[in-house]
């Protein structure tokens, strides 16, 4: 049996090292279609970005207080409902475009990681059984985004091979 792994002039290595290497690529493009998808729903959304009426977001959060985990975000919210509907669907895409693109990885998974949380602490925080709430899943499935970042198929790739390449004069 043959223990020693191939590796092909362009890097490539065995099968199970490719899978290793492009194992967090599937994650990425979910989380990243996901949250533009989120961002520019919410966007377009005449109701949602009300301070009341059905399907606004100050309506949400009024229903959502007395049952969230820390109210006094959910206040925070109620000040500008509006104001934080567009502070969610900008950040939602923001993270979602960052998250396709490879572009600062670990910070937009952050970023992500913090929507999610703080989601999870307000509108779903009451899901009973907890696991209802998919709130908390996103806020795991962010989390080897922040850890890992993109190492290959984004721009965070191209960026770190650059410096690498200028960095000895161009030698390697």
């Amino acid at each position: 049996m043959r223990t020693d792994v191939y590796t092909s002039p362009g890097g490539g290595g065995n099968r199970r090292d490719n899978a290793a290497r492009y194992a967090l690529l599937p994650l990425r493009i979910f989380l990243g279609v996901t949250f533009v998808y989120a961002g520019l729903d919410k966007l377009t959304d005449s109701a949602f970005m009300k301070d009341a009426g059905a399907g606004s977001v100050g309506d949400m959060m009024r229903a959502v207080r007395d049952s969230s985990a820390v109210p006094a975000l959910v206040d925070l919210a109620l000040k500008s409902p509006a104001g934080f509907g567009y502070a969610i669907a900008l950040g939602e895409l923001a993270v979602g475009i960052g998250t396709l693109l490879g572009l600062l990885t670990r910070l937009v998974a952050l970023g992500g990681a913090l929507i999610s949380l703080s989601l999870w602490l307000t509108v779903s925080w009451a899901a009973d059984p907890y696991y209802y709430g998919n709130d908390l899943a996103y806020l795991m499935a962010w989390l080897p985004l922040v850890l890992a970042g993109a190492p290959l198929l984004s721009l965070d790739a191209v960026l770190r091979s650059r410096r690498r390449g200028t960095a000895g004069g161009g030698y390697r």
